[in-house]
């Protein structure tokens, strides 16, 4: 007899059906009651990271258990993707289309409302008709609010379904018995039912939409790298299949080329553009023994590479499962509102089923004891709830839009004013992340404009980095470039060429001593020291000139840096560049701590380590490389000139390309989550002066709709002065 092959130790699971963060928590619930079983559910991703350990069930037990809990889920595997993305795309039509046959249906019964609040106390629309406009979006439309209230309370919890379910059943229910049983002078509250649907209808709108957006930055990070490679086997070069390329195959790069694996150089040299791996825009030479990596992009150079790392090995396929695993988080403000819930609706229920047999037994009033209670649930019911956190965020978030912040969701607004610690990407985030010439140093019997105009010359046909800034500084200061004849590049070097008969190089100060030039020492050294890169001008026997290049600080960085350190915000600088480039830049903006020449990975590896302590810790970057680190903090701010997929892992996109954005986005979520706190407590007051007097007999259900109203009402007016905040950047600019 075969014995079954062990389960995997860790296994993602893609999980259907999830509505809310107590969704999460209770699948969760379930799946660590199992004996070995180690699981943890991200509702953003609707995903399972499931480790099993000794004595732990199969997979079909664990999948089984999560269906027995109202819910369903297949194992992830790479031909699930598509599948994931073709049914987000299901979701968000679907929810869509729901969403406006709610507005259509509950449009008219809110003109009724509106004007009856203006005085006017005839009802134009027949009760029959308003019944037949609010039974679809009852129990059609709002379908999901009843399994979803089930599965909650099956599994012994409360959550914001069981709200909605438990206040729209009690206002569509007493509308339908005033009707039935003819009740005089009774008014119907089909509105207040089909008005609450639609809202959180709404909410779910945009939710399915912001996870079809999470799909996409992971697509675009496996697009970076090449589907085939040519690997040399049998004597032969052949093109194949990635997947079919093992550890240990030769595998050949042209010029130009992404490379499609990790590997170490065994022949050839070339400058490879590391940028999505470092964020450093400066090519990285490579020669036999150096290290790259798979979707870096080729230089101008063939290589020769003996695979190291392929399909899941690679660092690309390390910053997937980097951004994978950290990307989305549960709404903080949404678990309290469940937390809430959990207390809130079994009270009143209790309080409403107390009224109705206290007033029934003890005033033998059948009519008062029913009318009484569902005044009870009427005035308790969540539409000021549903509305205090998403008007905050509504009007918020628009505010943030014409103030150049893209916040992506509640979690983030709330977050972002938390931060005490704040790590920044150097390149293209504090800095411009573009070289340039900062310094040009003549050596005797030469200047400057000299230099710069034969080193123009030299560089005219390069697309190289440096090359570019040197052309560039001299456009700038309108110098005519020489004709280069017999022009010959060195890969990863430099370039020699005659002009007027002199055979003349630039390139770096090694390969100017290889060409037998006298370099200075000193000026290369004070160059390098104060983080420059230096370039060298020279003949065979010595140098004309040294051009320092750099990437210089965006004007507002230090402005940032000081306002982030006055709202009581570390910041500390994370940089794949070197250290003397990092220091440099450290030191002209006021920052204390820095790490420089770090990976990705060691990005989020630090991000994470800063996170030991406790604090909020935000992440504020630009490129590919910082898409883990930006997934792995609390809150990730992105700079809105960088990469794709930095701004889809971000929770907050920066268009301005300016560091003062995230001073902006921190203001304004200290400022929305003030309102929110103040809308829920708006909420609550009315509940907690209301039951009472409802239960005593003192508020029938028309006041006490009235009052819902209010509170409502009041909600949104306090939602609107958040147009009031102003960024903190225009008021340092305004005169």
């Amino acid at each position: 007899m075969d014995t079954p092959s062990p389960a995997p130790p860790q296994t993602d699971l893609a999980v259907y059906g999830m509505t809310c963060a107590a969704c999460a928590l209770r699948i969760e619930k379930t799946l660590n009651k199992l004996p070995g079983v180690k699981a943890s559910v991200n509702l953003a991703t609707e995903r399972a990271r499931v480790r099993l350990g000794p004595g732990a069930p199969g997979m079909e037990d664990v999948i089984g258990a999560i269906r027995r809990a109202g819910y369903d889920a297949e194992e992830l595997a790479d031909t699930t993707r598509d599948a994931e993305k073709a049914r987000h795309a299901e979701i968000y039509t679907r929810e869509r289309r729901l969403f406006w046959l709610s507005v259509a249906l509950t449009t008219p019964l809110l003109l009724q409302m509106a004007a009856m609040l203006t005085g006017s106390h005839a009802e134009w629309l027949p009760r029959w008709l308003q019944w037949l406009l609010a039974t679809p979006v009852q129990f059609w439309i709002g379908r999901r609010f009843y399994v979803g209230a089930w599965h909650a309370l099956r599994g012994g919890s409360a959550n914001m379904d069981v709200l909605v379910a438990l206040g729209t059943s009690m206002a569509y229910g007493f509308s339908v018995a005033v009707i039935l049983l003819g009740l005089p002078g009774q008014h119907v509250y089909f509105e207040a039912s089909a008005a609450i649907i639609t809202l959180v209808l709404m909410g779910k709108l945009l939710e399915a939409r912001a996870r079809s957006r999470t799909s996409a930055a992971i697509e675009q990070l496996l697009k970076l790298q090449p589907a085939r490679a040519r690997v040399e086997r049998n004597g032969e070069t052949v093109e194949v299949d990635l997947a079919s390329v093992v550890a240990g195959d030769i595998v050949q790069v042209r010029p130009g080329e992404r490379i499609a694996v990790d590997g170490d150089v065994i022949d050839g040299t070339s400058g490879v553009d590391e940028s999505m791996l470092t964020g450093e825009s400066m090519p990285v030479s490579k020669e036999p023994g150096r290290r790259v990596y798979a979707a870096t992009q080729n230089g101008n150079g063939a290589l020769r590479i003996r695979a190291t790392g392929v399909g899941a090995r690679t660092q690309l396929a390390e910053i997937v499962r980097l951004v994978e695993t950290a990307q989305g988080s549960r709404a903080p403000i949404q678990q309290l509102a469940d937390r809430v819930s959990a207390i809130f609706v079994p009270v009143v229920v209790a309080i409403s089923l107390f009224t109705f047999a206290a007033w029934w037994f003890a005033a033998g009033d059948f009519t008062q004891a029913w009318i009484s209670a569902v005044a009870v649930l009427v005035i308790a019911c969540p539409c000021a709830l549903g509305l205090a956190t998403p008007t905050a965020i509504i009007v918020g978030l628009g505010r943030g839009a014409q103030s150049g912040i893209l916040v992506r969701n509640a979690t983030a607004l709330e977050r972002a004013g938390k931060i005490r610690i704040l790590a920044v990407d150097k390149t293209g985030t504090l800095t411009l992340g573009k070289p340039a010439v900062t310094e040009v140093v003549a050596s005797a019997g030469t200047d400057a404009d000299e230099v710069l105009r034969l080193a123009a010359s030299l560089e005219a046909a390069s697309e190289h980095p440096l090359a570019q800034a040197v052309i560039e500084h001299a456009r700038e200061r309108d110098l005519e470039h020489f004709p280069a004849r017999e022009f010959r590049a060195v890969s990863g070097q430099g370039v020699l060429a005659k002009i007027e008969d002199r055979l003349l190089g630039i390139g770096s100060p090694r390969f100017a001593r290889e060409q037998g030039a006298a370099v200075d020492e000193h000026v290369v050294a004070r160059m390098a020291q104060q983080g420059r890169t230096v370039v060298v001008l020279f003949t065979t026997a010595a140098a004309l000139g040294y051009i320092g290049i750099s990437d210089q600080p965006r004007p507002s960085s230090a402005a940032a840096v000081t306002a982030l350190g006055k709202m009581g915000i570390e910041v500390i600088m994370l940089t794949g560049d070197n250290a003397q480039a990092a220091g440099a830049i450290a030191r002209q903006l006021g920052i204390a701590q820095f790490r420089a020449e770090v990976l990705p990975g060691e990005k989020a590896a630090e991000v994470l380590r800063l996170k030991q302590s406790g604090d909020v810790v935000g992440m504020a970057g630009d490129g590919i490389n910082d898409a883990p680190a930006l997934a792995a903090a609390d809150i990730g701010f992105a700079i809105a000139s960088g990469s794709d997929i930095a701004i889809e892992s971000a929770d907050v996109t920066l268009m301005r390309n300016d560091l003062m954005g995230v001073v902006d986005a921190i203001g304004l979520s200290r400022a929305s989550v003030a309102k929110i706190r103040q809308n829920l407590f708006l909420a609550f007051v009315y509940n907690v002066l209301g039951i009472p007097l409802a239960a005593a007999g003192l508020l029938n259900p028309v006041i006490a709709g009235a009052a819902m109203a209010l509170s409502s009402v009041s909600v949104v007016t306090n939602s609107l002065l958040l147009k009031r905040w102003r960024p903190v950047s225009r008021t340092r600019r305004a005169p």
